[in-house]
């Protein structure tokens, strides 16, 4: 069979599951969830297994290290898979929710129904972690998903299909549903991107370079983001010590992901106090800084920061820093400089939070709090299948409720349009 056939018919089953799925109630859905979490975790050995072969793969490939460790997959990995699972399985379904009901004149009772979206073709690098969310995402919220993992994860993420396959046949939901591209041929990409008949959206989820070739090649709607330049301003009246700890696990924790900081800004006022007890913690983590020139001033021996600096996402272990005269220009760096993204103020003062909330154009801005909180799972969410930064139809995580969309339903009786 063709890569094209291949596609297609994964295509058609997707679109039969989903007529399938638009009737299942929560019973039968959290029971499927609940199969898959519990045979997950009785074939750990053979998943452990296959994930091995990714990572040798990666290895002689000369992968970087951070695509490597995303890449693995061992128990505490595993866990909390399964623990996103259930999760996902605790929260109320969305599908068939009633969000409001209005009497017109006429006596029409007129309301708005969530329902699921339909096929979501999800495109994605590395983590298996990601193929697990997706799948209960989306059966949770009545969604057949098709998903293209990359080529580094090939035999893990069709190990996890086995095993999910098996859960959802013993609930008797169509293994339709849910389904992982068995091939690593790049063609099946753009097949899928063209199917515009069969599928209903498209989320990318990865590199920059993924996200832009997706969006530039998809007839269908893209939901993306392209890349996370999240922000943490330090004001005048921060709490300095709480400042270093959000700071540095914003930056340190996990350097290689979208929410990690990838620009400090600091209020000229505590500047000299605050940055050279800052830059010494993170140097003992081995952060290279790259600083503006009143940085350099306070601290002679940093890097100096380019333009492009500003508006670059390192996912490593590299960090601006640009001291600011006031919380107007703190915004006004982010406004210009910022992916919409993450961001975050450490103040004491009320009222500069509530600006920096309302001043913020991005899809989580937090008040003293670590960037690492955009997070589906964080944010009460069960899981994530991904973070948009535009805002038609989601912005921010995507969890159940962002799995759907609304529609119309409408009471009458005999009612007729003169």
């Amino acid at each position: 069979m063709s890569t094209r056939d291949l596609i297609l018919e994964m295509a058609r089953k997707a679109v039969e599951a989903k007529s399938h799925l638009r009737s299942l109630g929560r019973t039968q859905k959290d029971m499927a969830l609940k199969e898959m979490a519990e045979l997950l975790w009785q074939e750990r050995d053979f998943l452990f297994s296959e994930n091995q072969k990714d990572i040798e793969s990666a290895k002689r490939e000369g992968l970087p290290l951070p695509m490597i460790g995303r890449l693995r997959m061992d128990e505490k990995v595993l866990r909390s898979m399964v623990d996103g699972i259930l999760e996902v399985a605790s929260l109320p379904d969305p599908v068939g929710e009633i969000t409001r009901m209005w009497r017109r004149p006429n006596g029409l009772l007129v309301g708005r129904m969530r329902i699921p979206l339909g096929v979501i073709g999800f495109i994605y690098e590395s983590r298996p972690n990601v193929t697990v969310d997706a799948a209960s995402l989306c059966l949770k919220s009545g969604n057949a998903v098709i998903l293209k993992g990359g080529s580094e994860a090939i035999h893990s993420n069709l190990a996890l299909e086995k095993v999910i396959s098996k859960a959802l046949e013993k609930a008797q939901v169509p293994k339709g549903a849910i389904q992982v591209i068995p091939t690593t041929d790049r063609e099946a990409v753009e097949v899928l991107l063209g199917l515009d008949e069969y599928i209903d959206l498209i989320i990318p989820r990865g590199g920059e370079g993924l996200i832009r070739f997706v969006a530039e090649n998809s007839k269908i709607p893209v939901l993306k983001h392209y890349k996370g330049v999240c922000h943490v301003y330090v004001d005048e009246f921060a709490d300095l010590e709480m400042a270093y700890e959000i700071c540095m696990n914003a930056k340190v924790q996990r350097p290689e992901v979208c929410n990690a900081m990838e620009t400090l800004l600091v209020h000229r006022a505590v500047a000299e106090e605050f940055l050279p007890e800052m830059i010494k913690r993170y140097r003992k983590k081995g952060v290279e800084i790259r600083g503006c020139e009143e940085t350099r001033a306070i601290v002679p021996d940093v890097v100096p920061a380019t333009e492009e600096d500003w508006s670059t996402e390192y996912l490593d272990l590299i960090l601006s820093v640009k001291v600011v005269k006031n919380l107007k220009e703190a915004l006004a760096h982010i406004e210009r400089y910022g992916s919409k993204h993450t961001d975050t103020i450490v103040t004491k003062d009320h009222k500069r939070a509530m600006r920096f909330l309302e001043g913020v154009d991005s899809s989580v801005v937090l008040v003293n709090a670590s960037t690492r909180f955009n997070d589906g799972f964080q944010l009460g969410l069960g899981a994530e299948i991904g973070i948009s930064t535009t805002k038609l139809h989601a912005f921010g995580p995507m969890g159940l409720e962002e799995l759907t969309t609304t529609k119309f339903v409408v009471f009458g009786d005999g009612q007729l349009r003169e």
